[in-house]
């Protein structure tokens, strides 16, 4: 039931493509289903997994005749998904006291996890952990790679048990009936109770239970479980949830945004200036309502409105609010961006409707976020298309997708993997006409020069950089594009013709580039039971069932590989360095766990050569020219939004710094990152 943390600590791909657009016509359902064992019993419970409105899955649930509940599940996302069996021994209260859990995880890497209970001495083992507790209450072992049901498993557990269970390895768990909702299908009527989980992520984990207290379903709009025949009801089950979530959202947003109608004064402050790079050392900044209104020497300022709000920004660094440039904006993002001075992103992909929802409610004060820039996605149908309701076929409907994006406001159009090659020229003239940039991954049967010839702005992730000099991996749009640069990357010869001819392609084209590098060192560097590099210095403050997901493994290197792998990461770093060296515009995006994600991205850069102010001024001021909006935002300037984020260090002496976040205003508005940190259950 960690799995969608897992997914979104780790590398971001998965369950963070959280995808676009409700109006284009798409098929009910992609032609890589996977179909159901033939061995599931016929009396099996089934269930559809959905994505984006798209048939991609099963659950199915049985109870075999020696009492024992079996739980297969499945899904194919892009040639990527999990194919798990879990067999559970309950208890007379519906508690687990045996689990086995065998199949493969969403990366294709081998399952085997087992938990039982014996004498009062709770073992588990995974492919990650292996423990053993003794316990004197009720407690549910949280299985790592276990089906949706599993949820459903819990919270009976817990409403049975007084509407709270302990957790395995650590944590609890509360529960709370939150709403209900009466669904009709084909005549048959049933009444659902929609329940809030605490303990096992940032916020509440949402649940469908029936009238029996048995699993119905889980909603979002990326993804839907519900019982086969029933997926029309998910639109009427959202709602009621969406519901239920912006009221909790109102609620922190009018207790974490203290709105400072008198204004801000940032005394003794050292100033980044992004327009050099360099420190300017004490300094008063004024903020007068959503604006900057000075900034000069402390000796030399303009006495500041009495009742402002003063803050000693003695022996600490003012920034402008930092920019991440790929991120697929969710429910807990605004708390971790805020938390982490991050006061702007621009989103990739998401469900057209929710994220122009979303931004609404934060432009109204109902939802703690950032500035949101729009970019939508645009793929092809197929076995692999992207999780995404705006899928093309013809020059008639790209044309048409481009130009509902740029109605809706959107100022950027990302092609995906699956765009037919002769689609490509047509989707960017269509942006091109409309004022929009272009960018996005690289089509199968493409290389990334081409799409650069083709008139993309810019790339999104280094390891389509790299394929462009592997030229034979043409499923571009499959694992393969993941797989093939961790083999053999670290052989791409930097020095070569092929790559300076690249570079100075980059550079006529004045493309710039996404290279999402901590996506990469966790997809490639990530080993079972390990705490990854990036997430080192935070993993003891995580709530203990998000820390957990920490420890799963990115790709399973083949044996005899291990070097490899970490050799074509240290290649796609070195990649990085060349081509900013070579002029070419790096850009800060994480498309992984917001906040955190970004601090490790940063580090990144800097380890790839590229010197800590500069990276800085990527992450402020490059942004906000990137997309055209450096006229109000991207620097600490008299006139320019008030979006600053005060460190408790020098970023630009040691860009580890950057971690620590004293205070952040985003639009005028003061947070505090120990408040919005602690409404996720994260410690200071």
């Amino acid at each position: 039931m960690t799995r969608k943390t897992a997914a979104v600590l780790l590398f971001g791909m998965l369950f963070c493509l959280l995808l676009t657009s409700m109006w284009a016509q798409a098929p009910k359902e992609a032609s890589a289903v996977p179909a159901l064992p033939a061995d599931i019993p016929a009396n099996a419970e089934r269930y559809s997994v959905t994505i984006m409105g798209n048939l991609a899955g099963q659950q199915a649930v049985w109870t075999a005749p020696d009492g024992t509940t079996h739980m297969f599940f499945q899904f194919n996302d892009r040639g990527r998904g999990p194919k798990t069996t879990s067999i559970l021994t309950l208890d007379a209260h519906g508690v687990p006291v045996a689990e086995i859990v065998s199949g493969n995880d969403y990366l294709k890497s081998p399952v085997n996890e087992n938990y039982s209970l014996k004498d009062g001495t709770a073992s588990w083992k995974n492919d990650s952990e292996k423990g053993e507790k003794k316990i004197g209450v009720p407690a549910l072992y949280v299985s790592i790679n276990g089906a949706p049901s599993e949820l459903g498993t819990l919270a009976h557990a817990a409403l049975a048990n007084g509407g709270k269970l302990s957790l395995l390895p650590e944590g609890e768990a509360k529960i709370e009936r939150v709403a209900e909702s009466d669904l009709e299908n084909s005549g048959q009527k049933k009444h659902v109770a929609l329940y809030a989980v605490t303990g096992l992520d940032f916020s509440p984990t949402y649940v469908w239970l029936d009238d029996h207290e048995k699993f119905f379903g889980t909603v979002s709009p990326w993804s839907t479980i519900v019982p086969e025949g029933w997926e029309g009801n998910a639109a009427t089950l959202n709602k009621v949830q969406d519901e239920i979530a912006n009221a909790r959202s109102a609620k922190l947003a009018s207790k974490l945004a203290h709105r400072v109608s008198k204004g801000i004064v940032f005394q003794h402050a050292n100033v980044f200036d992004a327009e050099s790079g360099k420190i300017v050392k004490d300094q008063t900044v004024v903020v007068a309502g959503n604006r900057i209104q000075s900034v000069g020497p402390a000796n030399s300022s303009p006495t500041p409105n009495a009742e402002a709000e003063v803050v000693d920004a003695s022996g600490k660094t003012l920034l402008p609010g930092l920019w991440d440039m790929h991120t697929h904006v969710s429910d807990n993002d605004g708390f971790l961006n805020l938390a982490a001075g991050v006061t702007t992103v621009r989103d990739l992909a998401n469900d057209t409707d929710t994220l122009l929802a979303r931004r609404k409610r934060i432009e109204e004060g109902k939802e703690i976020g950032t500035r949101i820039v729009l970019a939508g996605i645009i793929d092809g149908r197929g076995p692999f298309q992207g999780p995404t309701k705006v899928l093309v076929s013809t020059e008639e409907e790209s044309r048409a997708a481009v130009d509902n994006y740029a109605h809706l406001g959107y100022v950027q159009i990302k092609i995906y993997s699956s765009v037919k090659p002769e689609l490509v020229p047509a989707i960017i003239d269509e942006a091109h006409k409309k004022g929009l940039r272009v960018s996005g991954h690289i089509p199968a049967e493409m290389t990334a020069a081409q799409c650069v010839r083709l008139g993309y702005d810019e790339i999104q992730h280094a390891n389509f950089l790299m394929l462009n000099f592997l030229p034979d991996v043409k499923n571009t749009n499959t694992p393969t594009r993941f797989t093939e640069v961790a083999k053999r990357g670290a052989g791409i010869d930097l020095k070569s013709s092929d790559v300076q001819s690249f570079v100075k392609l980059l550079q006529d084209h004045h493309t710039t580039l996404d290279p999402t590098l901590s996506v990469f060192e966790d997809m490639f560097l990530n080993r079972a039971g390990e705490i990854p590099r990036g997430f080192q210095p935070i993993a003891k403050r995580l709530p203990p069932q998000v820390r957990r997901g920490l420890l799963s493994s990115g790709l399973t290197p083949p044996e005899g590989m291990d070097q490899t792998y970490r050799q074509s990461f240290a290649k796609m770093v070195d990649l990085v360095g060349l081509l900013y060296r070579a002029g070419i515009q790096m850009e800060a995006g994480t498309d992984s766990i917001v906040g955190f994600a970004l601090q490790r991205e940063l580090e990144l850069h800097v380890e790839a050569g590229i010197p800590s102010s500069r990276v800085l001024q990527d992450a402020t001021l490059n942004a906000a020219r990137i997309m055209s909006m450096d006229r109000d935002l991207g620097s600490i300037t008299p006139g320019k939004f008030a979006d600053l984020a005060l460190i408790d260090g020098d970023p630009v002496a040691n860009i580890s710094d950057i971690r620590k976040t004293a205070l952040v205003v985003r639009d005028g508005d003061l947070y505090r990152p120990a408040e919005l940190y602690s409404a996720l259950g994260v410690e200071p």
